[in-house]
């Protein structure tokens, strides 16, 4: 269909033009609507040629027209637009074509939408959803295609599903649907909506044939839905199953296609679909008047467009729904609010003569609801996929509107250009700091101020007669006898007198000059240069200026940082003056997005108004949150987890959260008390059944109980005969048991088990355990288990075994290969993804599996138990030259270095945070030290040697430079704690430092550290201190690389798996997010 033909039909025209507008930017990835509405017009409103002419490979952009971008806007033009329609165009999911057939692809995919709409009257973004909703359909009923059919299994124990007092009821994820479950939670929590949905009665007429498809497809949806809300109130179930509203959703469309598709437009297509079956509820109760739609004044509002075209202004009024927001490029929620309330020049707005284009929206109406559709999607032409944007985008929990308002817009307007001057001056202070902070012409620049601190140093410096090669050269030795370097033995032997005498030596061999190894520097010989002659006065006057300049260029430096400071202050409470702040919306709900743009899982952060707290909505976990957890995932820029939705809503329009009050006692309605009758009796049956539900299961638990205690006292039959081994197995594990397993025994699997099965979608088995407080390990080995009862019930314990240690090494396996961040190390998880890792033999994976799930501590039912006596006769069954046991040792006694280095790292690093940097660097020491010897095996044997290299260096550098303020100090007891510091903390370290000579960076910060302590060489003290240093000195500059001893290793406490995982993953993650300089 073309956009002509289109025309011709009443009231489609905008509509379904907008459509086509939103098909082209999603498949060409082209936001410039320009483009988009000049290659419809030349196409003739083909989509197919226009889709051909913007993906052509040497295609010319069209020349643009601004008449018509703004056509839609011109004065007397009443169209209806929905700029939530907008919202979600930037996402397409090419997975499923041909990359070098692309084009031909989406031409065919068009042709064949164009032809289903002229069939049936259905537009593409229907058919999206339909296909969506039969995919998730479909996977919910095939269950064998999913990669994980238990997930959503439900727990046989009914008491699983129970829910706990008034904790509020989740959704079940009935195959991909984490979405629906976001959207809907969001909406039924928003207390006005849920009474408009509760209290809806289907019209008159309903039993009647339905006159048009829109009846035939939103009041079936809208009877589930209120069945749906009302088992949310009054359930007794922790969750409840939505497929038949979704069922509904999916027949109401006609697709045969099931391929998955993006489904962030299901939010306002779903209010399009309520807001059909109000409006068939409100025409039929109208009595002479312009009936009103509920979800049109929660919902919608309008916004005045006001611009110039061609010099000419104009005014138009559009109503919106969801107003869709560009992310990329913006810090906060107001930023985006600005760009997109203004588009184009609009400096021609206060001007007559100019041609320049643009307009501003202005808001006239806010609904009482507001939500915000962030595009965190966008199409990567070059890559030819749709990708996620990860920006970091700040939103505030309260958000004033006012400056948006046509109300407010002369005021809006001189705020805004006041912002816009102070930002100029801002750019200009700041160049001019930067003038100040970075001096030069060269490409090296450094603060002025320390450019003249250094030059004051020169002057200063104490004065010399000769070169700095003069002077060398007297003191070299003759030809023949040495070499041109000194050595550190001739260097001390010398004095001051000795300087004019060639050193002789009966032994001639070559010295290594390095910096500062020699024992003892010559008293007259300057540290630093030094101007050769100045005078007094010269030096008096040049003294003065430097001090003065210096002076003069830090109080410039600290008056520019002010107004800069204050500008920004300014800025930032521009719009908080008492006028401004007459409009405020509070935060209702988040929904999150984590993922990439192909696949992802949803869920949603929604306030509880009444108790004053976040909950987190995640498909049937429902659980207490904080407003830092919704910073951590929805802000985005930390990890790939952010906000897609929010809704926010009026905070002076108390009706949107009022709980309602019973007419005659004014009492508080609850519960079922907020039901009407039909409803109510609907959740009643439903939780009469759930009901009996419970005490079948208890009938069920007496009887098995019975039978177990009568089955204890018949004897037990002889062993099976030994099965043949199979080829490629180890005989160890193929081999029955000896001992007699019943393979009829029933499942008993306890309460945390079977909970931590029904809960497990989208989640790893460490995940899903994580309120079972086991180790990793047994974690692990439980979920095998589980996984594995079905072949446990059919062949008994000897093949429940085989698959469930199967499932765990695959499991063990998958981690081995991953590549995760820092702070989430699977080998101190799991001791097998370590041996995995660096190449272990396969014996010693495989009995070390064995003896986990060997371990005594398995048994929490009568499965478990079976399966650990089956892994013990395994392990009995090894023979003694199948398993190299000191091999074994040595592999575990590796495993048990790499912890203990992990425990000395996070605890130096844990003293590093908390600047108790003398405690720190011992830890840091044995874990480098450590870390070391363990690499020197593998590549994967222990930690990042460049990380707890760069701390044990910085902790040196920050404990020197405390001594050296220390001994600056002159105080004797300050003094001497400055030397004890040098001789038994920084002095036996160096040879750590300088043994590896690969290491630049720890081979400088040596440097720098006796550096430190020889500028003093050339400064006047008291005689005391004189000697001191004098003493200390050859100590520091010792060029031995022999490594001292040192104290015993520091104690190290007992950590559990989990004590030691969580903290490094805090230690971990609190680096990655302060990043050292260096790294």
């Amino acid at each position: 269909m073309t956009v002509e033909q289109n025309v011709l039909q009443p009231g489609g025209a905008a509509k379904h033009q907008q459509t086509f507008l939103n098909q082209l930017r999603e498949i060409t990835g082209i936001n410039d609507i320009q483009v988009l509405q000049q290659a419809l017009k030349d196409s003739n409103g083909n989509l197919e040629l226009a889709v051909a002419f913007l993906t052509a490979k040497n295609a010319k952009v069209p020349q643009q027209e601004e008449a018509s971008y703004y056509q839609t806007a011109l004065p007397g033009n009443d169209r209806y637009i929905s700029v939530g329609s907008q919202a979600d165009t930037n996402v397409i999911d090419l997975t499923g074509d041909d990359k070098d057939d692309l084009q031909r692809a989406i031409a065919l995919s068009l042709e064949e939408s164009n032809r289903a709409f002229r069939e049936t009257g259905i537009t593409d973004e229907e058919q999206a959803i339909s296909r969506v909703l039969e995919a998730s359909i479909a996977e919910n009923k095939a269950s064998l295609k999913r990669t994980h059919p238990e997930v959503w299994s439900d727990s046989p124990n009914p008491y699983d599903r129970k829910r706990q007092d008034n904790c509020p009821v989740g959704l079940k994820n009935v195959g991909n649907t984490c979405w629906f479950s976001a959207v809907i939670q969001s909406l039924f929590n928003l207390l006005e909506f849920r009474r408009l949905v509760l209290n809806f009665n289907p019209p008159a007429n309903a039993q009647d044939l339905p006159r048009n498809q829109k009846e035939h497809r939103n009041l079936p949806f809208m009877r589930e839905l209120r069945y749906l809300f009302a088992l949310l109130v009054g359930s007794k179930r922790k969750y409840v199953d939505p497929s038949r509203a979704v069922e509904i959703l999916k027949d109401a469309f006609k697709s045969n296609d099931s391929q998955q598709q993006d489904v962030s437009e299901f939010t306002h297509k779903l209010l399009d679909w309520l807001e059909d079956a109000f409006q068939i509820k409100a025409e039929e109760e109208r009595d002479g008047e312009k009936p009103k739609n509920p979800m049109v004044e929660l919902f919608y509002g309008r916004f005045l467009a006001v611009g110039v075209l061609e010099g000419k202004k104009f005014e138009n009024t559009e109503m919106f729904g969801q107003y869709p927001l560009q992310v990329n490029g913006f810090k906060d929620l107001h930023e985006c609010l600005e760009a997109a309330m203004i588009e184009g020049e609009i400096e021609s707005l206060h001007s007559e003569n100019s041609a320049k284009s643009g307009q501003e929206h202005w808001f006239t109406e806010l609904p009482p609801v507001l939500t915000f559709e962030l595009s965190r999607f966008e199409f990567n032409q070059a890559l030819g996929r749709p990708e996620k944007i990860h920006n970091k985008l700040e939103f505030p929990p309260i958000l004033y509107l006012d400056r948006y308002m046509h109300k407010n817009r002369e005021l809006t307007r001189i705020k805004r250009d006041e912002i816009k001057r102070l930002k100029e001056y801002l750019t200009v202070l700041q160049q001019r700091l930067e003038r100040y902070l970075s001096y030069g012409s060269g490409p090296k620049r450094f603060p002025l101020v320390d450019v003249l601190q250094y030059a004051l140093e020169f002057a200063s410096s104490k004065p010399v007669c000769t070169s700095p090669v003069d002077d060398l050269g007297a003191s070299a030795p003759s030809s023949g006898t040495l070499p041109a370097q000194t050595s550190p033995s001739t260097v001390e032997q010398q004095g001051p007198s000795s300087s004019d005498v060639p050193s002789t030596s009966p032994v001639q061999r070559s010295v290594i000059h390095k910096p500062f190894t020699q024992s003892r520097i010559p008293p007259d010989l300057p540290m630093h240069p030094a101007p050769r002659h100045i005078t007094e006065e010269e030096l008096s006057v040049l003294e003065g200026c430097l001090h003065r300049w210096r002076t003069e260029v830090e109080n410039d430096t600290r008056d520019l940082q002010e107004s800069i400071s204050r500008i920004h202050r300014t800025i930032e409470l521009m719009y908080f003056d008492k006028t401004m702040i007459q409009v405020p919306y509070r935060l209702h709900a988040v929904l999150v997005h984590e993922g990439q743009a192909n696949a992802g899982h949803y869920w949603a952060y929604i306030y509880d108004h009444h108790q004053n707290r976040w909950m987190k909505y995640n498909d049937i976990s429902v659980t207490k949150s904080t407003w830092e957890e919704l910073e951590r995932d929805s802000f985005g820029g930390y990890r790939n987890a952010s906000a897609y939705c929010l809704m926010y809503i009026n905070d002076k329009e108390q009706y949107l959260i009022e709980e309602e009050f019973n007419k005659e006692t004014g009492q508080v309605l609850v519960g079922m008390d907020t039901l009407p009758s039909d409803l109510r009796d609907y959740v009643k049956e439903d939780n009469k059944r759930f009901e009996k539900e419970l005490e079948e299961w208890d009938a069920e638990l007496a009887q098995k109980a019975q039978q177990e205690k009568l089955l204890s006292q018949i004897p037990r039959a002889p062993a099976p005969s030994p099965a043949p081994v199979q080829a490629g197995e180890p005989e160890y594990l193929e081999q029955p048991s000896r001992t007699d397993l019943s393979k009829h025994l029933k499942e008993d699997s306890v309460q945390a088990i079977n909970k931590a099965l029904a809960e497990q979608e989208d989640r790893s088995p460490e995940a899903i355990m994580d309120t079972v407080m086991l180790t990793p390990n047994m974690q692990g080995i439980i979920m095998a288990i589980g996984k594995a009862r079905n072949v446990y019930d059919r062949c008994g314990p000897e093949a429940g075994f085989f698959k469930a240690i199967k499932l765990e090494y695959t499991r063990l396996l998958k981690l081995a290969q991953e590549d995760p961040p820092p702070e989430c190390d699977y080998r101190l998880r799991h001791a097998i993804v370590y041996f995995i890792q660096n190449q272990a033999p396969k014996k010693i994976i495989e009995r070390t599996l064995l003896e986990q799930f060997g371990d005594h501590n398995l048994s929490f039912d009568e499965r478990c138990r079976n399966i650990m006596k089956v892994a013990q006769a395994k392990l009995e069954m090894i023979k003694p030259d199948e398993v190299n046991m000191e091999e074994y040792e040595r592999w575990h006694q590796d495993y048990r270095n790499f912890r203990e280095t992990t425990m000395f790292l996070m605890v130096g690093l844990e003293f590093f945070q908390k600047k108790s940097y003398m405690e720190a660097l011992l830890y840091l020491i044995y874990a480098y030290q450590n870390n070391k010897e363990l690499l020197s095996k593998g590549p994967y044997r222990g930690h990042d040697e460049e990380l707890i290299s760069h701390y044990r260096r910085e902790c040196l550098l920050k404990l020197n430079e405390h001594a050296a303020a220390l001994f600056e100090s002159g105080d004797d007891q300050e003094v001497n704690n400055g030397l004890i510091i040098m001789n038994e903390l920084i002095v036996p370290c160096l040879p750590l430092l300088l043994v590896d000579e690969m290491e630049e960076k720890d081979i400088v910060a040596v440097e720098d550290m006796r550096n430190r302590w020889c500028s003093y060489l050339g400064q006047e003290m008291e005689p005391n201190l004189q000697e001191k240093l004098t003493d200390f000195l050859p100590k520091l500059l010792d060029c031995s690389t022999e490594i001292k001893g040192f104290n015993d290793p520091p104690k190290l406490p007992s950590y559990s798996t989990h004590e030691l995982c969580e903290r490094y993953a805090r230690i971990m993650l609190s680096l990655s997010r302060t990043p050292a300089d260096g790294r």
